[in-house]
């Protein structure tokens, strides 16, 4: 799979990138990223890429030739009836999401649209974005941070790109449910000890209790993902014993 960044600061999605895992799997060419300067597109003669709004407005605005001519660069490598996926990463997007990691694990080549300053000509996001994504309700400086995200929750999806091929499937948010808590050496910590069905050795229990903490835990942090994550008739027992709990604890707080 392959990531095309377009932004106006390459070297700092480059070095952002080029570490960890996503470094690790461009090195052994599971996956590519090209981080295109859109700079490298203007017409101006001073190398500027931003003009004034029309309307006024403080702050300036990317203008529509620059991105769409480093946009052509890129798709006009595309074999001539492959599927263009523009991303282009601002607060007014779809909220990112794990899904919509896999989606676009799904594709070939992805592409990524940084603004900057405040924003771009919207007559060129009308031509070739396809997804308006946002990491979260805030503004940033401009789009890199956001989309390193991006990259780096779709890249590890991709086939190889993780050592342990089960790590994708099992951490938060697999299934719409938490992680569920771990632990390591040394058997006790700060006089607080390992689970004991973690010892047991019976992983048939061990597979249960860690399925009933990432239910626990959802519930406690994200219950909003309990409503599409996918539970057994045993599991949904014990979600409700769980919400029991919960109604009981509020009702005694009131009553206090």
């Amino acid at each position: 799979m392959k990531f095309h960044v377009l932004t106006l600061f390459p070297d700092m999605v480059m070095q952002g990138l080029m570490t960890s895992i996503t470094g690790r799997a461009v090195q052994q060419k599971k996956i590519d990223i090209d981080a295109v300067n859109i700079r490298d597109y203007t017409q101006d003669k001073h190398g500027r890429v931003d003009d004034y709004p029309y309307g006024g407005g403080a702050g300036m605005l990317m203008q529509a030739q620059p991105v769409y001519d480093a946009y052509r660069s890129v798709a006009d490598q595309f074999p001539e009836n492959a599927k263009k996926r523009v991303v282009y990463v601002t607060p007014q997007g779809t909220p990112f999401t794990q899904q919509m990691a896999q989606d676009f694990a799904r594709q070939d080549d992805l592409i990524l649209l940084c603004g900057h300053y405040e924003g771009i000509d919207e007559r060129v996001l009308e031509e070739i974005v396809t997804d308006y994504v946002s990491i979260g309700d805030y503004v940033l400086t401009g789009g890199e941070l956001a989309s390193m995200v991006i990259v780096d929750a779709v890249a590890r999806l991709v086939p190889d790109v993780l050592n342990n091929e089960q790590s994708a499937e099992t951490e938060s948010f697999h299934g719409n449910l938490l992680e569920y808590p771990q632990y390591s050496r040394p058997e006790v910590w700060h006089e607080k000890a390992v689970p004991e069905v973690l010892l047991s050795g019976n992983q048939k229990k061990i597979e249960s209790w860690r399925r009933e903490q990432s239910i626990r835990r959802t519930l406690e942090r994200r219950p909003d993902l309990l409503e599409d994550a996918s539970l057994t008739l045993k599991e949904q027992k014990f979600l409700d014993s769980l919400l029991k709990e919960q109604g009981e604890s509020r009702l005694k707080e009131l009553e206090q």
